[in-house]
This record gives C-alpha cells, sequence and structure tokens, in this order.
C-alpha cells in the first residue's frame, strides 16, 4: 500500500529535548520529534511518520546551526544509535538531564516535591563504561548517505560487520571501528578480532538465518586495567574457534580473564547457558572505598564505575544508618549497594533475580569480612511477600535499585505494608521512578531528590529519592 504523502517542514528552529535522546519542536500546534538535532538548530524537517498527536522527522537541511552545538568526537554519530548527545556540550547535557527528571516527576509523580537537588556531573566524559557489547554481522548496515557519497552500494565492501545494533533493526549491524566509551583497548581487541576473522575466514553471524560462528563479543575492564572478554560462538566449538582465542592470548596480556560461550538458540541472551574459561579467572574484582567486589559473566555492576561511588555514596547518606537498622536491598545486583551500607547496619537482606549474582553477592561479603548480611535469589514479587517478611523482619529500611521498567505493584504494595521508616529509591528511569512515587504517596512523602549522571552524551539519567513516613 502506498503511503501517504508526508509533509516538508521548512526553516523551522528546534526548541527543546524530548526522552530518547531525541529533539522537538512543534508545527501547527502538533509535537515533532527529530534525531541529530540540539535546540536552537533551524533546519527544513521530512517528516516520517504522522500521529493523531505527534510526528516523527529527520532533517534534510540546516539553515543555521544553534550556538548550543559542538562536534560530535565519534566518527560514527548519526549512525551508530548511542551517545546521541555529543553534539551539546556536557554542560548542557545536565541541565536538560535535570529539566528531564523534574518534568518526569512533576509531570508522571503528580506529587508534592522538594527543591531537586543540582544534578551530579561525570568527572569523566569519556571512557567511563566498564563493560560494552558488540554484534557480529555477516553484512554490514550502511547508511543512506554512505551509499551516496560511494555513488552506489555497489561502490561500498558490505560483507562482515562487528558493531553495535542499528538503532529498532535487530538484523543490522553498524561496523565499529572506534568508540570512546571506554579505553583505546577496546578498540585495538575489536579491531584485531575483526581482521583476524576476515584474515581466516571464520563465518560471522547471519541473524536471520541463525548461522555463523561468531556471533557476540563482551569486553569488560575494572580499574585496574584487567579485561573480561568473552566471545559468544554461533556454532559448537571448533579448531578455528580455539585458534581464535589462543590468538587473543597471545597478543593481549591485559585479557586476564578469557571466556567463551556457544550459543545457538534464536535470541542473543546468555543468562542461561554456560560461560567456560579459556584462560586466567572467571571473574574480575573492583575495588570501592576499602571494599572489593567480584564481578562474574552474568553479574550486573554499574558501567560506570567510578561515578557509581557517588551514586552509593548518595543513596548511603539517605539511608541515615545509625547501626540499628534492619536494611531490605532490593535488586541487590552482586550485592554492591547492600556490602557498601552493611557496616552503617545492623543487617542486611538483599534480593536478586540472577542466581549467579546473588552468588557473587555472598561470595563479596565473604571477602570483605561482612558477616551481617543475607541474600535470597528470585523474582522479586514472588520473594518479597508478607510471609518473607514475617520470617525475617519487618526493614526499617529499604533500599530498591530496580531495572528500567521499575518495581512490579505488588512489590510496592508489600513495601506499603512492611512499612519501613524511610525508602530509599534509586531508578535509571526517572519516569517508572515517578509513576511509582506516585503509588507510595499514600503512606511516604519525598524529602530529598538527588539527580546523577551516569551516562555522559546519553540521554540516560540516574536518579536517587529518599521517601519518609508520613
Amino acid at each position: 500500500m502506498k503511503k501517504k504523502n508526508l509533509p516538508l517542514i521548512e526553516n523551522i528552529t528546534i526548541t527543546s529535548v524530548a526522552a530518547e535522546g531525541k529533539a522537538l519542536t512543534r508545527f501547527n500546534d502538533c509535537v515533532v520529534f527529530v534525531s541529530n538535532c540540539v535546540p536552537g538548530d533551524i533546519v527544513d524537517l521530512q517528516v516520517t511518520k504522522k500521529k493523531h498527536n505527534y510526528m516523527e522527522a529527520r532533517v534534510v537541511k540546516f539553515h543555521h546551526y544553534s550556538e548550543q552545538r559542538t562536534d560530535a568526537r565519534c566518527k560514527h554519530f548519526g549512525q551508530c544509535g548511542g551517545c546521541k548527545w555529543q553534539i551539546l556540550p556536557y554542560s548542557e547535557q545536565l541541565r536538560y538531564k535535570q529539566q528531564l527528571v523534574e518534568d518526569n516527576l512533576q509531570r508522571i509523580g503528580k506529587i508534592k516535591l522538594p527543591a531537586i537537588s543540582p544534578i551530579l556531573g561525570s568527572e569523566q566524559t569519556y571512557e567511563y563504561r566498564n563493560k560494552l557489547e558488540f554484534t557480529f554481522a555477516d553484512r554490514k548496515w550502511v547508511s543512506w548517505d554512505d551509499i551516496h557519497a560511494a555513488g552506489g552500494l555497489e561502490n561500498i565492501d558490505t560483507a562482515n560487520a562487528l558493531g553495535f545494533h542499528s538503532p529498532d533493526c535487530f538484523d543490522k549491524v553498524l561496523d565499529i571501528e572506534e568508540c570512546y566509551l571506554m579505553p583505546p583497548i577496546n578498540n585495538q581487541i575489536r579491531n584485531f578480532i575483526r581482521q583476524y576473522a576476515i584474515d581466516n575466514h571464520l563465518s560471522f553471524y547471519n541473524a536471520r538465518a541463525h548461522q555463523g560462528l561468531l556471533r557476540n563479543l563482551v569486553i569488560r575492564s575494572n580499574q585496574k586495567g584487567e579485561i573480561m572478554l568473552i566471545v559468544i560462538f554461533g556454532e559448537e566449538m571448533s579448531s578455528s574457534a580455539r585458534l581464535l582465542l589462543e590468538s587473543l592470548h597471545e597478543h593481549f596480556p591485559e585479557i586476564t580473564s578469557l571466556m567463551y560461550v556457544v550459543n545457538t538458540k534464536l535470541n542473543d541472551t546468555f543468562s542461561d547457558l554456560t560461560v567456560s574459561t579459556f584462560f586466567g579467572q572467571d571473574h574480575l574484582m573492583e575495588t570501592m572505598e576499602d571494599l572489593m567486589f567480584r564481578v562474574s559473566p552474568k553479574s550486573f555492576y554499574q558501567t560506570n564505575t567510578r561515578q557509581a561511588y557517588e551514586l552509593y555514596k548518595v543513596a548511603r547518606e539517605f539511608a541515615s544508618l545509625t547501626g540499628k537498622e534492619l536494611v531490605y536491598d532490593l535488586y541487590t545486583g552482586t550485592g554492591t549497594i547492600a556490602n557498601f551500607v552493611a557496616r552503617q547496619a545492623r543487617k542486611v537482606i538483599g534480593i536478586e533475580y540472577v542466581e549467579q549474582a546473588i552468588e557473587d553477592a555472598r561470595l563479596n561479603s565473604q571477602i570483605n569480612g561482612i558477616d551481617n548480611t543475607l541474600f535470597f535469589a528470585g523474582d522479586m514479587k514472588d520473594i518479597l511477600t508478607a510471609d518473607f517478611i514475617a520470617r525475617h523482619g519487618a526493614p526499617g529500611v529499604v533500599i530498591t535499585d530496580p531495572p528500567r521498567a521499575g518495581m512490579h505493584e505488588d512489590v510496592i504494595n508489600t513495601i506499603l505494608n512492611a512499612n519501613p521508616e524511610r525508602i530509599v529509591y534509586v531508578s535509571c528511569n526517572p519516569a517508572t521512578q515517578a509513576r511509582d512515587l506516585n503509588m507510595l504517596d499514600c503512606k511516604y512523602q519525598v524529602s530529598k531528590v538527588q539527580p546523577v549522571d551516569m551516562f555522559p552524551h546519553t540521554h540516560h539519567c540516574e536518579n536517587v529519592v529518599l521517601l519518609e513516613r508520613r
């Protein structure tokens, strides 16, 4: 069916930022969402989607560049789905993140709020991540701009990519030569693997046919510069796969944990698969204050290590522990927050879905000589029940750090019935946090709000809220 003609909007000014890293303007009382723009840009827009109350569009011409705009450092900007705010100075990024947090809490939360503290910026704005995941594909995704510049697709080598998924396309992978989110060794390892695979005729994965040896790649690092590299193969282990791992071990002494996974499933997740150690340790160790934390291949650990310390200090301050409290740490991951606050509490109970993360949490307590923690693995809404609280005691303080979807309604109701004196809510998604705060408002008032930027050059922002019982 032929699409209806969509309008061309000429000479319009971008006015603000929006969710998902987009910018926005208004045309005939309709909101228009645009990528790769900043407020103050004057552009021509081609509408690509039109709904009743909004439109989406792409820039076809710049008439004037905003004074807020800065040059993107990365050559892949505009094609890669990450770091969409590289064209905003970092000070402006922080200003807009503060605004987005305030807008979400007010518009969605609809509750009484205190003055929101100024956002805590990240000391590092590049090379701040400790983990990145890449995908192999037997065919590169190429933009229309690249095709036009090359004079046609036939003039571009489209075979074999190792990089990031193109936004909203499960089978399209943008080949990445450089990424500044991790230290340079990240680029060296990834580019070495790509070239080795091409030179030795190793097959790259085809997501539609579900065939190919090389499927995914995970790189993790710690502050000491040690690297965990996990190569995910789409076929059973072969001599070719082993030779690749041996070559990586030979060329990169920084890799202290060289691991692999065989994934022949139809999806990319490996949380339910065996991770085998080819060389070195099966984990990395990370430090925070005088604590050490074990991070395994499947464990969640905040991806901005230095800024995670600032985040956890805020959570600990908001908890106002005296040494007498029973603390529940919900969505505890590897027990980072639980162990971080344990010495200021009588006892800490941590709950987390991933069994291996809970195993790491217990080990982290042992490593640090902490004996007042207790950890449980399972679905939060199934574990945290009235019976559980009756057995283990009602918490004086609840610290919760849920995934982006926020907390299940059953979990919120259980917290309300447990009646803790304080709740410290750490969130990576202020929109779902605001929704949950609205549900908690019947018994708790928000007394402090502290945004923390964990992800420079993206629209993502962490937010810590202290709720006190009315």
